[in-house]
């Protein structure tokens, strides 16, 4: 039987558990057209807008297609910003460390909108700058 100290260590040493693709988010040149794109081509439909940042949420069966505007700098020839995984759990001191023998520094924990609704997320970047959100479950009603 293993002992206290095996367990902490297995327990810190896994890798999250990924549920599935929670979102991407897209930057796009004309939100008007991509909308319209995704609502007449696809049949998604506009769940969430926040205006402020000119963000336009689609859900997409579990999952959502985040839309924001590009700007002329960001005109590199990419055009995702980031997306998003759902993990089983967030248990931020383990992934922190699990992440950390990897060479990643997690970024900060922040409560975050999702597929799912708000819950805890992190951004951390893979060898190739993509933004990856390690997104944890969502907030259950108190």
């Amino acid at each position: 039987m293993p002992d206290d100290a095996t367990l902490a260590t297995r327990a810190t040493s896994a890798a999250p558990r990924v549920m599935g693709l929670d979102h991407v988010v897209l930057r796009v040149a004309d939100i008007d057209r991509s909308i319209a794109f995704y609502e007449e081509v696809l049949g998604l439909h506009v769940e969430r807008r926040l205006a402020e940042i000119g963000l336009v949420q689609l859900r997409a069966g579990t999952s959502m297609i985040d839309l924001v505007p590009r700007t002329e700098d960001e005109d590199d020839g990419r055009n995702m910003d980031h997306f998003a995984v759902r993990i089983a759990e967030m248990d931020v001191p383990a992934l922190t460390a699990h992440l950390k023998r990897h060479g990643i520094d997690a970024g900060e924990v922040r409560r975050r909108y999702g597929a799912e609704g708000y819950g805890s997320s992190i951004y951390i970047t893979d060898p190739d700058g993509n933004t990856v959100e390690l997104k944890g479950p969502p907030e259950t009603a108190a």
